[in-house]
C-alpha cells in the first residue's frame, strides 16, 4: 500500500504567491541551424552514413509523393489527400530513432514514418484508390493507412482517438514484458481534444512506456496556435501531468532523432511516458479541401521555407561528403517516375464489390445487414448511370 500523502512534496509559503505563465522556461533542442550547420556548442547524434541517407531519401520521397497525390486529387483521380510539406523531419527522423518492434499510432500526416518502415509505393496507391489490393477493402478514406506487419496502427479520422489508445497499448506492452514502446503522433490542434488529457494522464498514472509526439505546426486547420491556447505550447501540459517533456526544433532532423532516441530509452528504462513537442510549420494546406491563403500570408510561409528540413539536412550531408548531387538528382527523377507508374497501375485495379461491405464485422452476417446490402445492390443495378462502374460485379 502507498501511504504517501499527496501533500508530502509541497513546499510551504506564508505569503500569497501567484504562479504566472512564462515563469517556467521551456527550451528547444536544436542541433542544425537553418543553413545546415551544427550550432556552436551542439553535438550531432551518433548516426552513420547509411541511416542519414535513408532519413534524407525518405523525406525526399515523402515530398515527391505528396506533390504527385495533391495533383492527382486536383485531377479528380482520388478524392482527398493530406500533404506533410515542411513537416517531413518530424515524422521521418523520429521513426528512424525507433525499433521496428515499436508500435506507431499516427494521426494523418506521418506518411514519412510509414515509408521509413518500408511501406511501398504500390501499397500507398492501393490504399488511396481503395481498390481490391487495398487491405482495408476500400472502407477507409485516402491516407488512412495501416499495416500490421510494420507495427503501424490503422489511422482513424476523428481527432485524438489514438492518444488514449496509445496509452493503453503501451500499458499492454509493459504487462507483456515487451522490449518495445508505443509512439503516438498528433498535432497541437488534437491536443485540444479531451482524449489528449485523458490519454496523457492515464499514461502518467499507470506508468506506460509511450512517447506522445506532438507536431506543433502552428495551425489547427485555419485556427492559429495563438487562438487555440494561452499557455506555453503543448510542452507545458506534459509537465503539468507529471510527464517528462522535451521540446525540439521539428525542422531539424538531427534534433528530432536525438530527442526521440533519448525519449525511447527513457520510456523503456522507466516504463514511463515522455512527451515531445516538435516545433514545425505546415507549408502545405491542411488538406486538399483547404485554402490557407484565407488565413495566413505568403510572407509568413516564406519565412518558414528558409527553415526547410530537406534543404537543411541536405547541406549537412554535403558538408560531410555523405551525399552526391548527381546521384540525388537521379534518385529524385527515378522516384517521380516510380510514383507516377504506381499511380497509373493502381487506378486501373478494380474496386471491391459492394457485397463485401458488411463482411469481416461479424462471424456470420446478420439478417438485417444482408437485407440492407441486397437492397443497396438492387438500387445500384436499377440506376447504373448514377453510380461509378464497379468492373461488372456488385
Amino acid at each position: 500500500m502507498n501511504d504517501r500523502n499527496h501533500l508530502d512534496h509541497v513546499a510551504l509559503t506564508h505569503e500569497v504567491k501567484i504562479i504566472e505563465n512564462g515563469l517556467l522556461e521551456i527550451t528547444m533542442l536544436a542541433i542544425l541551424d537553418p543553413d545546415g550547420n551544427i550550432y556552436p556548442g551542439a553535438t550531432a547524434p551518433d548516426i552513420d552514413k547509411a541511416l542519414a541517407e535513408k532519413i534524407y531519401h525518405t523525406m525526399v520521397y515523402t515530398r515527391l509523393l505528396d506533390e504527385r497525390m495533391v495533383a492527382a486529387q486536383r485531377q479528380g483521380r482520388i478524392s482527398f489527400y493530406l500533404a506533410s510539406t515542411g513537416e517531413e523531419a518530424a515524422a521521418v527522423a523520429s521513426a528512424a530513432a525507433l525499433s521496428e518492434n515499436d508500435m506507431i499510432m499516427s494521426q494523418y500526416r506521418e506518411q514519412g514514418a510509414l515509408a521509413f518502415r518500408g511501406y511501398t509505393t504500390d501499397q500507398f496507391m492501393n490504399q488511396m484508390f481503395s481498390n481490391r489490393l487495398d487491405p482495408n477493402k476500400g472502407r477507409q478514406m485516402p491516407i488512412h493507412y495501416g499495416d500490421k506487419a510494420l507495427n503501424f496502427m490503422t489511422i482513424s479520422s476523428p481527432l485524438g482517438t489514438q492518444i488514449p489508445q496509445a496509452a493503453g497499448y503501451a500499458y499492454g506492452q509493459k504487462l507483456a514484458g515487451k522490449d518495445a514502446v508505443t509512439i503516438c503522433y498528433f498535432g497541437e490542434g488534437a491536443a485540444s481534444e479531451g482524449d489528449f488529457h485523458a490519454g496523457v494522464n492515464m499514461a502518467a498514472v499507470l506508468n506506460c512506456p509511450v512517447i506522445f509526439f506532438c507536431r506543433n505546426n502552428g495551425y489547427a486547420i485555419s485556427t492559429p496556435a495563438a487562438e487555440q491556447f494561452a499557455g506555453d505550447g503543448i510542452a507545458s501540459r506534459g509537465i503539468g501531468y507529471g510527464v517528462r517533456t522535451i521540446r525540439v526544433d521539428g525542422n531539424d532532423p538531427l534534433a528530432v532523432y536525438s530527442a526521440t532516441k533519448q525519449a525511447r530509452a527513457m520510456a523503456l528504462e522507466t516504463n514511463q511516458p515522455v512527451l515531445i513537442e516538435a516545433m514545425t510549420y505546415r507549408l502545405a494546406a491542411h488538406s486538399t479541401s483547404d485554402d490557407p491563403s484565407g488565413y495566413r500570408s505568403k510572407n509568413e510561409e516564406d519565412k518558414w521555407r528558409l527553415k526547410d528540413p530537406l534543404t537543411r539536412f541536405k547541406q549537412w550531408l554535403l558538408s560531410k561528403a555523405w551525399l552526391d548531387e548527381a546521384a540525388t538528382e537521379q534518385f529524385m527523377q527515378q522516384t517521380r517516375s516510380d510514383i507516377l507508374a504506381a499511380l497509373k497501375t493502381s487506378e486501373q485495379v478494380a474496386v471491391n464489390p459492394l457485397a463485401d461491405i458488411v463482411e469481416d464485422v461479424y462471424a456470420e452476417v446478420p439478417w438485417h445487414l444482408k437485407e440492407q446490402r441486397d437492397a443497396l445492390i438492387a438500387h445500384v443495378k436499377k440506376y447504373p448511370s448514377k453510380y461509378p462502374k464497379t468492373s461488372g460485379d456488385l
